[in-house]
């Protein structure tokens, strides 16, 4: 199924190993707009599996649920690309795989890293099983996310930015930039300037 309608507000996909701050960030952003002309929606991928029942059910080994992604994008493909017009909102997907968009839907992926000390004090504060910490911190050291969301969209929509905390306004500054990005891509968009001209 291709886009039923032109975008006129951007679709930004926020991802990262579980415990890098995506679903912060997310909320952050998606207040960032709630009053302007660029409303951009909060899609918490994890919250619609479960709302929803995208899934075949609950992995114990890895305490998660086994996302059913056939019927998840099918239900998504309506919420982002609407039959009867171009979205009244852009969106902000949280999820921690990149790969599982089609490529087409995402305007700017932003990919959320953290040291691995730090992402393994989330995880334990988060009460995670001991194999899904190690799983996640493994991830984390070998760049697992960065790496497939290189290979899953064009490299000069891919940007990375540090989540450590380190400084009290990290996350702030963070969302400062993203949202930098959606104004600019939201007011090329009614200039009629589009990817093909800004490569060119």
């Amino acid at each position: 199924m291709t886009t039923h309608h032109p975008r006129t507000l951007p679709i930004v996909l926020i991802t990262g190993t579980p415990g890098t701050g995506k679903t912060l960030h997310s909320q952050l952003l998606s207040q960032e707009f709630a009053e302007s002309s660029t409303p951009m929606r909060h899609l918490n991928i994890g919250d619609i599996v479960k709302e929803h029942g995208f899934h075949e059910g609950w992995d114990e080994e890895w305490s998660c649920w086994v996302v059913d992604e056939e019927r998840l994008l099918d239900y998504l493909e309506g919420v982002v690309n609407p039959e009867d017009g171009p979205s009244s909102t852009g969106f902000i997907l949280d999820h921690h795989d990149p790969s599982l968009f089609p490529e087409r839907w995402v305007d700017l992926a932003v990919v959320l890293t953290c040291d691995n000390g730090i992402l393994h004090d989330r995880l334990t504060a988060r009460n995670y099983p001991t194999k899904k910490i190690t799983e996640n911190v493994t991830a984390e050291i070998m760049m697992t996310c960065l790496n497939e969301t290189r290979e899953s969209y064009a490299e000069e929509i891919v940007v990375e930015l540090k989540s450590e905390g380190e400084t009290d306004n990290e996350v702030d500054e963070n969302v400062r930039r993203i949202a930098e990005w959606i104004g600019k891509w939201t007011d090329d968009r009614k200039n009629g300037v589009h990817d093909e001209d800004e490569a060119s």
